[in-house]
């Protein structure tokens, strides 16, 4: 992509508003822009990381036997009602009544949605067991949205439910989101902790929070995991017949990442003084090429042709075509923390050369450009 194509409005200075590093760095680096308190909108580069997030969590969702759909963000209250939650969430669920009269609400989250559809469609223990989830936006009416993505009245889950016909069966889907929770968030570049919780208006009664510790701040909690039993089951009708023809009721856990808060977490663990340091699964780019000089014609060609070759071989490359001088495309690159940076100044065009950066160590490497290509796909693919 070439920036001058794409749209990263990064900022010099730090917003007033923005307390958390993290929520400095989503800033000045042009990922997010807030609408209103709480509200943001995922920029270019900002939505090419929660992309890559999600990819990740697809993929390990997917390994353990998990089916993708998704699920209304209009929800009926009257399912709330059948499960007692609509007072347990009290003021922060968003509410309101349309113009036929029903009472809606815009789901803070989905354990009555999804029960609800599970139970007009399973009616034995040959369909169970059976893991759904989604990634999906979820809204609150938080009395006071703060740190950006970490605290906001509309924000991006994954949740899943596992509905299981014994307690045996939610054992090993909860021991089986548990491990890959835990290998979501090393992918992510991320160290955390993993705590017994209380299960709050969620219910059931095991539960495992996975913490991220920080370095300013509060420690962000990016996952949460919920043995709920047959809290929603039971007050929802979900039955099924077991092997004898027995009426039984569903076995429920549920699995949630905060999708947009991850991303918070992922930042506030990888900077430095200069800016965001990304891992490489999470990365916008992998690669951002920086010529020095735009007027320079070998410049600029050579440049051009580090840019076609990582194309052609699918790595991801920002190239930086930006008439600005070199102090501020350094600054730039350093903020936005795309982990290698290619450098290509009037040396590079003398002697054919280009000078590779590593963001997180600031190990540079000069060589011709075939050595680069090779050291480029080592540090990506090692």
């Amino acid at each position: 992509m070439l920036w001058s194509k794409t749209f990263i409005p990064t900022l010099k200075e730090t917003p007033q508003e923005a307390e958390l590093i993290s929520h400095q760095l989503l800033l000045r680096a042009g990922l997010i822009r807030m609408l209103m308190a709480g509200v943001y909108s995922y920029l270019p580069l900002g939505f090419l990381v929660l992309n890559n997030v999600q990819n990740i969590i697809r993929q390990e969702m997917d390994a353990c036997g998990a089916a993708e759909l998704l699920l209304p963000a209009l929800q009926p209250l009257e399912l709330w009602i059948k499960s007692a939650r609509d007072k347990d969430m009290g003021e922060v669920m968003i509410r309101f009544t349309d113009r036929k009269g029903r009472k809606i609400c815009l789901g803070p989250t989905h354990e009555e949605v999804i029960t609800t559809l599970v139970k007009n469609h399973i009616s034995s223990y040959k369909q169970l067991p059976l893991i759904l989830y989604q990634i999906q936006t979820k809204f609150r009416d938080e009395i006071r949205p703060r740190f950006g993505l970490v605290r906001g009245c509309e924000f991006i889950m994954k949740d899943a439910y596992s509905f299981d016909k014994d307690e045996d069966g939610l054992d090993k889907n909860y021991k089986a989101m548990y491990e890959a929770y835990c290998r979501i968030f090393k992918r992510c570049g991320l160290e955390f902790l993993v705590t017994e919780a209380d299960p709050g208006v969620m219910g059931g009664n095991v539960s495992h929070e996975f913490m991220v510790p920080v370095k300013d701040g509060e420690d962000i909690e990016v996952g949460h995991i919920f043995k709920l039993g047959t809290k929603y089951s039971s007050s929802l009708g979900a039955n099924f017949l077991d092997a004898q023809g027995k009426l039984k009721t569903i076995i429920m856990g549920c699995y949630g990442i905060g999708v947009s808060r991850l991303i918070s977490a992922i930042i506030e663990q990888n900077y430095d003084k200069d800016g965001i340091i990304w891992p490489k699964e999470v990365t916008p780019y992998k690669v951002i090429i920086l010529p020095l000089d735009t007027t320079d014609k070998k410049i600029m060609e050579l440049a051009t042709d580090v840019y076609k070759k990582l194309e052609q071989n699918s790595i991801d490359a920002l190239f930086d075509d930006r008439d600005e001088r070199a102090g501020v495309k350094f600054k730039d690159a350093d903020l936005l923390g795309i982990p290698l940076q290619v450098i290509i100044g009037k040396e590079s065009s003398k002697m054919n050369t280009v000078e590779l950066k590593i963001r997180r160590s600031s190990e540079k490497i000069i060589k011709k450009k075939e050595i680069i290509y090779k050291e480029i796909g080592k540090l990506i693919n090692g």
